[in-house]
């Protein structure tokens, strides 16, 4: 009997020495698991800062740019050589009286 008490005791400590302390294996692998996800988004958001970056030198340096974006987002023409034809929605028949 009495040697099944220190194996029992040997066994406690060994788990004790792995899973005890401040941060346990379950921690840690989930601190790692943690840290490669943030990576990833940190990395993911490096891609999408120099992107705006790169877009931002085009919109203030590059004027192909800053006229697409004068038409598509403004609707502005160039000159009296072009219109700009609107379509709207057909009007709401349910509406009618």
């Amino acid at each position: 009997m009495k040697r099944y008490v220190w194996w029992a005791l040997i066994a406690v400590a060994l788990f004790f020495a792995v899973q005890g302390g401040e941060y346990s294996t379950r921690d840690l692998y989930v601190l790692h698991t943690r840290t490669r996800t943030l990576t990833r988004e940190v990395d993911s958001l490096q891609r999408q800062v120099d992107s705006l970056g790169r877009f931002l030198k085009l919109v203030k340096g590059d004027s192909a740019t800053q006229e697409r974006i004068a038409r598509e987002e403004f609707g502005m023409v160039r000159g009296d050589k072009e219109i700009l034809y609107r379509f709207g929605e057909a009007p709401d028949s349910s509406n009618r009286k």
